[in-house]
């Protein structure tokens, strides 16, 4: 039998549209109630240094008001660490981040950093935290964070996804699946759970879905665009579809 594939449904870009205006609408609590009911199995956001979309109090509703696992984003500080042991949400992925730019552009160098990010990692992890780190699905990343002891690793499927968007299943797509592909191996055969994300879309999610060792995709992005024409449910539920055909193929 094929393992449970789980779908983290990132709601920062309800939270974007919301700080346009300003005001309450729309709530991204409301989003994420909306998600869970949909078939989502957690909720990720991104507390960011310069709060540019989720916010403190975001967080602290997300904790308190939904039954789904919070998957709390954030950069390897003290502000953001003393802020993840103050919430203690059920998991806490470290990513790069830089005011300057529109999104995550690529995975935590956890190779070069392996002595900056082993506090932060043990703190978390002593806390009772699922920590993940956001990796490029390089060799050297995933072994370094096996040394550092984080459980996690959720490799960043933005190359690939840009390669589709230039030629739809031509041979860089192919390339870029194929990393993922071997990264993913290798970190079942270390001992990490594997997740993915970033940049995911209905044309791009079904191969990765089928990776055997991936065990969660975190989407956000195309899903919160995708419910201004069809709706949040709609959209969730559709990706949901998806990646269980996509798991069930496999097996086939």
């Amino acid at each position: 039998m094929t393992q449970n594939l789980r779908l983290g449904v990132n709601i920062d870009h309800v939270a974007t549209i919301r700080n346009a205006r300003g005001g309450l609408h729309p709530d991204p609590l409301r989003a994420a109630q909306l998600a869970a009911q949909a078939g989502a199995d957690g909720i990720t956001a991104h507390l960011r240094e310069d709060r540019r979309h989720i916010g403190d109090e975001d967080i602290e509703r997300l904790i308190h008001e939904i039954d789904l696992p919070l998957n709390l984003e954030m950069a390897a500080t003290q502000e953001m660490l003393a802020i993840a042991l103050r919430h203690r949400p059920h998991a806490a992925c470290l990513v790069p981040e830089r005011r300057e730019e529109r999104t995550t552009e690529g995975g935590l160098d956890v190779a070069a950093q392996e002595s900056v990010l082993q506090p932060t990692v043990a703190a978390l992890r002593d806390a009772g935290i699922r920590v993940s780190l956001f990796i490029a699905p390089e060799r050297a990343q995933i072994e370094a964070a096996k040394r550092l002891e984080a459980p996690v690793v959720e490799l960043h499927t933005g190359a690939c996804c840009e390669a589709w968007l230039v030629s739809p299943g031509g041979a860089q797509w192919q390339m870029e699946l194929d990393r993922l592909r071997a990264a993913a191996a290798l970190a079942e055969e270390l001992g990490l759970e594997c997740h993915a994300g970033h940049g995911l879309t209905f044309d791009t999610v079904q191969p990765v879905a089928a990776i055997r060792e991936v065990r969660e995709l975190n989407i956000g992005h195309f899903l919160i665009g995708e419910a201004i024409f069809s709706g949040l449910d709609s959209a969730v539920q559709r990706m949901r579809a998806m990646m269980n055909e996509a798991r069930a193929a496999r097996t086939a």
